[in-house]
């Protein structure tokens, strides 16, 4: 599905103070060289002016976004529907229906619009949801959406690799591992799906690469489905932490560490997960991880990357007890750490 939003304020001063771009205009953000990362909205965003005095403004954006339901939920990004006061949601018949916005979450960028229009007996065709864990490098892959407002745009490409880390993609401030694909995606594209071989939903697309061609990011569809399933309800979604700063133990930042810190060489280190810090207060200080320490197991599960250890936290529920397995020291111990609900 198309879906178009508007947002409204009041503009005052002279038209040489307009702000011709907001932060999700991707014309901006392809300006500033800073910004590695655009979101994909339509071209621009177009303003409205009324009275000089005090003209009201209205942003208009574009997106895309999956039926979720028969009853009306459509799942796409946060960003695009951000601070919008009216929704509409153009379907591939070319129906266009008003909803408003059910929930959104700003750490995983998802949200969940709910259709407000009577459906008159007509039935929604839903998405079918597939499995991202079942991913390999190397499959094929398609990207639905409308980019540029080219409706219903479906390019072809492979999942080119995953496990990318927020970090790594250059938005920090999220908390999500994606899917990296070359499918062409452009602005509009954001929150439209990325479809496997056999028709199903594998992931939201959500980024590019501001700087190359043929790099473009997808939420996995299965942390989708855990957000979506919260937020169609009307709820927070909960999102599962330890409260640490991480490191694979071959990485560079390990070896800064324990370099730093006097405690030997990298190389003494064994493959798992080097603990950088513990945050004040956190699930993981009140129980008992330290600096230093470096997690090799969660439960029965090995863990060799910092991936790794962010999944089976992400899989425990928000106040279940897990054993890490660490190494103190040379010497191995169990830590029993009470997982928390992340919030802002």
């Amino acid at each position: 599905v198309r879906l178009d939003t508007e947002r409204g304020g009041h503009l005052r001063g002279g038209v040489g103070d307009l702000d011709t771009g907001g932060a999700d205009d991707p014309l901006r953000a392809e300006k500033e060289a800073r910004n590695q990362l655009r979101n994909f909205f339509a071209p621009d965003e177009a303003l409205v002016l009324g009275m000089p005095a005090a003209r009201p403004r209205y942003h208009q954006g574009q997106g895309s976004g999956l039926v979720l339901s028969k009853e009306g939920l459509i799942l796409t990004n946060a960003h695009v529907v951000q601070g919008a006061d009216t929704v509409r949601v153009t379907f591939t018949d070319g129906r266009t229906l008003e909803g408003v916005v059910a929930g959104a979450d700003e750490l995983t960028d998802l949200a969940v619009v709910r259709i407000t229009e009577p459906l008159h007996g007509t039935e929604l065709k839903v998405a079918a949801l597939g499995d991202s864990s079942d991913l390999d490098i190397g499959d094929w892959v398609i990207a639905v959406g409308n980019p540029f407002g080219l409706d219903n745009t479906v390019t072809l490409g492979i999942i080119s690799n995953l496990h990318r880390t927020s970090a790594e993609v250059g938005i920090p401030d999220k908390r999500l591992d994606f899917i990296q694909t070359d499918c062409s995606i452009n602005p509009g594209n954001s929150g439209g799906p990325l479809v496997n071989e056999f028709g199903e939903v594998v992931g939201i697309n959500t980024a590019i690469h501001a700087d190359g061609e043929g790099i473009g990011f997808a939420i996995p569809i299965n942390t989708a489905k855990r957000v979506a399933a919260a937020l169609g309800e009307g709820k927070r979604a909960r999102h599962s932490y330890i409260g640490i700063q991480m490191a694979n133990t071959a990485s560079e930042a390990a070896r800064r560490f324990v370099v730093e810190s006097g405690s030997g060489s990298r190389a003494d280190l064994p493959s798992g997960v080097l603990v950088l810090g513990v945050g004040a207060g956190s699930p993981a200080e009140q129980g008992g991880l330290r600096a230093g320490d470096v997690v090799t197991r969660v439960g029965r599960r090995p863990v060799t990357t910092t991936s790794d250890l962010q999944a089976q936290v992400e899989a425990a529920d928000v106040g279940q007890d897990i054993k890490l397995r660490v190494l103190r020291g040379g010497k191995a111990t169990t830590v029993l750490v009470k997982v928390g609900d992340f919030r802002r």
